[in-house]
């Protein structure tokens, strides 16, 4: 793919912090695939002293916390390891969910294929879910970690019977067009391509204390993939 601008990205910049929009299918450290480039790469190339201070899943959009020196990577890093940071994600789940700020509280495990299952041997973990918008069969959810296990948000939607689209580890389907809209007609000898082609999950909103104590928040806005599949589910439903 091609490798974006790293200037466009940026949401937000002060001396201490760059908070990106950073885009699917981009590995947030180094990628498996050594031709591709990495969030880390882009950020050093861009400041020198970068270091980020969390990651997102290759298919996750959304925001991303930079840090420009030592001593904010280990103020963020306080807040993250304190519970203290604010994340809010928004997924868009297979199904009509009515979530009102439900809690899953279910330990994490790490699996043998870099997966994750419940198990209550695994590391405590907790997410909070509330329905935003319900569709004809899906619908959008705000998801707000406690803690920040690996696949946590993905896992605990599945456990509460509402995988994320697209998200076929954890039970996910993928949406058609044909499935949502009626007198749907695909041209003849076509394949119907799926409405999105990644985890439909996206970073959308960060709140933190910057090293003086003024805090930070910054919103990431859908990228085109998100929006188009939202689109679609709002005007068939």
């Amino acid at each position: 793919m091609k490798v974006p601008n790293f200037k466009k990205l940026i949401v937000f910049e002060n001396d201490n912090y760059i908070l990106i929009n950073k885009p699917p299918h981009i590995s947030t450290l180094e990628d498996r695939d050594k031709t591709q480039t990495s969030i880390y790469e882009m950020a050093k190339k861009y400041w020198e002293e970068a270091q980020l201070c969390h990651r997102l899943d290759k298919e996750t959009s959304g925001m991303l916390a930079i840090a420009k020196n030592p001593e904010a990577y280990r103020n963020l890093s306080m807040q993250f390891e304190n519970r203290e940071v604010d994340k809010v994600y928004h997924a868009i789940v297979n199904g009509v969910q009515e979530l009102d700020r439900i809690l899953v509280d279910r330990n994490i495990a790490v699996s043998g294929r870099g997966n994750v299952r419940i198990d209550i041997e695994g590391k405590p973990a907790q997410t909070k879910f509330m329905t935003l918008e319900a569709f004809k069969f899906h619908t959008l959810v705000a998801c707000k970690p406690v803690t920040g296990r690996m696949h946590q948000i993905r896992i605990h939607l599945a456990y509460l019977g509402a995988p994320i689209v697209a998200d076929e580890t954890y039970g996910g389907k993928m949406a058609y067009l044909s499935q949502i809209k009626r007198k749907f007609n695909l041209k003849k000898g076509t394949e119907e391509e799926p409405l999105i082609k990644r985890v439909a999950l996206h970073a959308y909103e960060i709140t933190f204390k910057d090293i003086d104590g003024s805090e930070v928040n910054a919103i990431a806005d859908y990228p085109k993939d998100i929006r188009a599949l939202l689109t679609q589910l709002r005007n068939n439903s």
